[in-house]
């Protein structure tokens, strides 16, 4: 097939073939693991998402909530 034609399909079904590849890993990950395993591997990764996420909007956002769960100057 074209790539063309290929880009445009993915284009079209994207939340599809996104949905299904996440499926498909979660699948693997309790497969090879097991469901504990798995969800502590699935927790880490969607905690490890949003602390990137986080930082990448604000770069002090670590100081930030270590000055909120501490007390200041404490890490320092």
């Amino acid at each position: 097939m074209d790539k063309q034609k290929v880009y445009e399909i993915y284009r079209l079904h994207k939340g599809e073939i996104l949905g299904a590849a996440i499926g498909l890993a979660i699948a693997v990950i309790v497969l090879l693991l097991g469901i504990i395993k798995a969800l502590f591997v699935i927790i880490c990764v969607t905690v490890g998402c949003y602390i990137g996420k986080r930082l990448h909007q604000d770069k002090d956002y670590i100081k930030n909530l270590l000055d909120r769960i501490l007390p200041p100057g404490t890490y320092r």
